[in-house]
This record gives C-alpha cells, sequence and structure tokens, in this order.
C-alpha cells in the first residue's frame, strides 16, 4: 500500500500522571513529524490535554463516563475529523470503540494499545481482539499476559516502550533541583531510594525496611500516603525516614539525587519510569512481574525481587548499596542496555508500520476508505 499520511485520533479516557499518558504525548509529536495528522482524545482536564495544548496538538474533549454517550461521541468525532486510524489506549475507549465495530459503526482502522499488564475478563478480551484490527502489547510479558487469556493473538503486535534520551539527559533546572532536595530534606549522608510511580506496592518496601539494617531515605515519589501507608510508616525503624512527594511536572530531579531507583509493581508493561532511571545510570531493583523481566536481567542490569516479600526486598536493597562496584555495574550495564533498545524513534517507526497493517487489513475489508480524493487533497502540504 502507499504510504500516504493519515489522520490519526490518539484516544485515552485517563490520560493522568502514568506512564501511559507521557508514552502517548511522546508519540504524537515525531507522528505528525513524519507527516501525519494526529489529533488527541480525552478528558479535557486531563493531564494529557494539557500537554497535548502546550505542544500545539489538536485536543478533542471527550466525556468517557456512559458507554454509548462515549460511542456516539466518538463516531460523530471519527466523522467530523475524516479519521483514518483509531488507537485506543485505556479501557472506557477501547470499549465504546469495540461496541461501534460490533455496531457496523466503525469501518475505520482500530488499534488497541495496551500499556499495563491485562485484568480484563477473557470474554471481553475476545471481544476486543477480534474487533481491533492491531493490538500493540508494549512488552513481551503483556502479549504473554493476553494469550493466556485467550487474546486472539494473529492481530498481536509486540512494540516495546522507548523514551527521548535528550529529555532524559537534559539536566534539570537549578528550582527543580532545589525543589527535589527540598522534598528529601537533610538525608544525613543516607542512601536515596527513589520510588517513582503512582501507588503500586510501595507498601511492600516500607515493610522491608525494618530488615534494612543501613540507614535509609525513600522518597516515593507521584503519591501521598493513604491509611495503609502512613500505618506502615509509623512502624518504619527511626533510622529510616519516609517522604512522600505529589505529582511533580519534573520527576527526573529525583533521579539526580538518587543512590537506586525502585519499582515495587506487579502490573507494569514496560515502565517508563524504569526506563528512565536505566537511561540515567542509576543501580535498579524491581518486582519480578509485568514487564520488568523484559529490562532487567537479574544481577546484570539490576535486580529482580519476588514482587511480595519484604525480606527479600530487604536483601537487594542491602546488596546493592553494601556493594558500590556490583551497583555501579549493572547501573552501566542498563544504561547501555536501555540506550541501544529502546530509543523513542524505533517505537514510533515500529508503531507507523502497525498503524499501516491495521490500514492494510481494513483496504482488504473495503472497510476504511483508503485512497479517495479528499485524502489526498486534505494531506497535500
Amino acid at each position: 500500500m502507499s504510504a500516504r499520511p493519515l489522520t490519526i485520533l490518539e484516544v485515552t479516557h485517563a490520560g493522568h500522571q502514568a506512564g501511559s499518558t507521557f508514552m502517548i504525548h511522546s508519540l504524537c509529536a515525531p507522528l505528525v513529524e513524519r507527516g501525519h495528522r494526529v489529533l488527541v482524545g480525552c478528558r479535557p482536564d486531563s493531564l494529557l490535554a494539557e500537554l497535548s495544548t502546550d505542544a500545539g496538538l489538536p485536543v478533542v474533549p471527550l466525556d468517557f463516563r456512559r458507554l454509548r454517550p462515549t460511542a456516539d461521541a466518538l463516531a460523530c468525532v471519527i466523522a467530523r475529523e475524516r479519521i483514518d486510524l483509531i488507537n485506543s489506549h485505556d479501557t472506557r475507549d477501547r470499549r465504546a470503540l469495540t461496541w461501534l465495530r460490533w455496531q457496523h459503526r466503525l469501518s475505520q482502522a482500530f488499534v488497541v494499545t495496551r500499556h499495563t499488564m491485562p485484568l480484563t475478563s477473557p470474554p471481553e478480551l475476545i471481544a476486543i481482539g477480534m474487533s481491533a484490527d492491531r493490538t500493540i502489547a508494549v512488552s513481551h510479558a503483556v502479549a504473554r499476559g493476553l494469550r493466556r487469556r485467550l487474546y486472539p493473538g494473529a492481530r498481536l503486535r509486540v512494540v516495546p516502550n522507548g523514551i527521548d534520551f535528550a529529555r532524559v539527559d537534559a539536566v534539570p533546572c537549578p528550582a527543580a533541583m532545589s525543589c527535589a532536595a527540598e522534598a528529601l530534606g537533610d538525608v544525613a549522608g543516607r542512601p536515596v531510594i527513589v520510588v517513582l510511580a503512582r501507588r503500586k506496592d510501595q507498601h511492600i518496601l516500607l515493610e522491608a525496611l525494618t530488615a534494612v539494617d543501613r540507614p535509609v531515605v525513600v522518597a516515593c515519589v507521584g503519591i501521598e500516603p493513604d491509611a495503609q501507608l502512613r500505618a506502615l510508616g509509623a512502624r518504619v525503624p527511626p533510622r529510616h525516614r519516609v517522604v512522600y512527594v505529589p505529582f511533580t511536572d519534573q520527576p527526573l530531579a529525583f533521579y539526580r539525587l538518587a543512590t537506586v531507583a525502585a519499582l515495587p509493581s506487579r502490573i507494569e508493561g514496560l515502565s517508563l519510569a524504569l526506563l528512565e532511571g536505566m537511561a540515567l545510570g542509576l543501580p535498579v531493583v524491581a518486582s519480578r512481574a509485568g514487564g520488568n523481566p523484559d529490562l532487567i536481567r537479574s544481577g546484570e542490569t539490576g535486580l529482580l525481587v519476588p514482587p511480595l516479600d519484604p525480606r527479600a526486598w530487604a536483601a537487594a536493597l542491602e546488596r546493592m548499596l553494601g556493594d558500590p562496584v556490583f551497583a555501579a555495574g549493572t547501573g552501566s550495564a542498563a544504561r547501555d542496555f536501555v540506550r541501544r533498545e529502546h530509543c523513542l524513534d524505533r517505537v514510533v517507526e515500529r508503531t507507523e508500520a502497525v498503524y499501516r497493517e491495521a490500514m492494510e487489513r481494513r483496504r482488504t475489508r473495503g472497510g476504511a476508505r483508503a485512497g479517495t480524493d479528499h485524502h489526498r487533497h486534505s494531506h497535500t502540504q
């Protein structure tokens, strides 16, 4: 098929402070640079709407609270904007688009991107998998999880997440570094363990601190403590300190002050926070779950830990903090691996290739308006 420019709708009901939000945002500008027209469908009050507006991307405000009105709104947008392809990134939007497909109201190419390990029931997964022209899994672990739940595999493609190294390498401004240092407080020479994540399994890490002899500061960046975390925090030995930092638009400043990056989580598809820490050469410790093993070879590019075992977490942290040569070696190996395998340009190229496959599938079924005159004229520069 010809590689004509496409009009693409990237849509998500989430768009909050999560890795998927930043991954969606990271894809849009490069796709525009490659000649495509990209619109972002999301809640108008979301972080993604703010990021997209700041980047000059057209935002389509959507209300995802009810299935049928969401589906009707999406159908109107698709017709009005002459959308060629829709990429759905979260639960409510993919349900609405699947509904449209089953109602024979969606003839355009339909792609689903799965950012986390699947928790959806097999019947719903099968319905979505049979409706989407292609499904992108952000790691081999996500793809395996989908297949285990009977997701149709023929249209499934793995496109691992990647990051913009120029953004990661940019030194945070002095104000951001000052704010991060102020949030950490007086670390008194203690190593700093940074967990850059929404609410995951931070409680396991707090439980592990009772068995960590070396005094540390744990910074949970991106959350505020809930009742469980406050209760566990009260039992943390006084040699340690735990600080919580609400969402910040300069999270990488904390990595610049960190000794170790940690990710206690069982549901990661392929964590951007983990990729960023590894790209900076930070030693990393993560749960042996989800897509984390796709990134970390334990003992080589970091350490993997049984996800719900506080004593194993304590032992891993003690090893990483107690052996600077080992820690530096894993950090260096992780940096080399991520910079070799997870550049953003590669993600954009692979994603565009999947979009082309989806368009071709629609064309061969007579569903897409591929090659019509209005496309040729509307995309003429």
